[in-house]
């Protein structure tokens, strides 16, 4: 018999609205999952290639630029997949200059992934902080800057620098910044200004604020969110950088960059990656933002 009760049946109904809103949630958050992307798949280097530049010659203390390994050729198997804290992880050793690259470009995304410091260090940077690179937004040729790296934005994975912006081979960002001492640091409240490297002024480096690296040695989550002509960097849940309006150098002028390749740097330190997911997205988190 239906319950003439006017109370019960307000808090039936109540309950018939929420059961359908946490249904409604549990299928949108499973539809979204379901869109993100594994770029590594634990086994092997299958979706990306490799470039090697210039040989290092110890005895010149010069980068050899006729002895260059070039595309898909790894000789002393600088990007490796290994077992590393019970799971698989992408080995760079950073034993020659060169990226890892993804075959396929990517627009408008959300990239999270792990890294960590391993303990080798060659030469030239065998005695300087340890080193390597997100590259996103990698377009042209391979070796495009100093003969290892394709034109990219990136973001700095360099001990105590990690959420660095550098413009690579033309890549450039406009972000909010103060000058501090003879460098620029990142200040969402700061004058926005032009970082490449034809930008003589301000340069292309921007150092990201605030400092969210762990110690050497210990895993680090690093994100980046892009949009349109939008970038956010996120090292360890904590927002280090918005930038704005990505372009590029050509010809001295400076033309939209959206969309590219995933690079990961080798140089001159061995370093591990690991759970590298994508995911599309229409917007980033207002909570990101701001």
């Amino acid at each position: 018999m239906q319950s003439l009760d006017p109370v019960n049946n307000h808090y039936m109904t109540i309950r018939i609205v929420l059961l359908a809103l946490l249904s409604y949630l549990s299928l949108s958050c499973t539809q979204n999952t379901s869109k993100r992307e594994s770029l590594f798949n634990g086994n092997d280097l299958t979706g990306w290639d490799t470039y090697l530049g210039p040989v290092y010659d110890t005895l010149l203390n010069n980068f050899d630029t006729l002895n260059v390994i070039g595309l898909n050729k790894d000789p002393h198997h600088v990007f490796s997949v290994v077992q590393t804290d019970g799971q698989p992880a992408i080995r760079v050793s950073g034993e020659n200059f060169g990226g890892l690259s993804t075959t396929r470009e990517f627009k408008n995304y959300h990239l999270t992934m792990q890294f960590k410091w391993g303990s080798q260090r060659w030469n030239p940077r065998k005695d300087k902080k340890r080193d390597s690179g997100l590259l996103y937004h990698a377009v042209g040729p391979h070796g495009a800057d100093y003969g290892f790296w394709k034109r990219s934005q990136e973001f700095q994975i360099q001990e105590g620098d990690c959420g660095d912006y550098w413009g690579v081979a033309g890549g450039s960002f406009e972000i909010p910044a103060r000058k501090q001492n003879e460098e620029y640091v990142y200040d969402p409240t700061g004058q926005l200004l032009t970082f490449n490297e034809a930008n003589k002024e301000v340069g292309r480096r921007c150092i990201k604020m605030p400092d969210a690296e762990k110690a050497t040695g210990k895993w680090n989550t690093i994100e980046v969110y892009t949009l349109g002509d939008t970038a956010v960097h996120v090292v360890n849940g904590v927002v280090n950088m918005i930038l704005y309006h990505s372009s590029q150098l050509d010809g001295g002028s400076l033309t939209p960059l959206k969309q590219g390749k995933i690079q990961l740097q080798s140089e001159g330190a061995e370093v591990f990656y690991r759970n590298i997911l994508i995911q599309p997205i229409q917007e980033i988190p207002a909570t990101i933002l701001h």
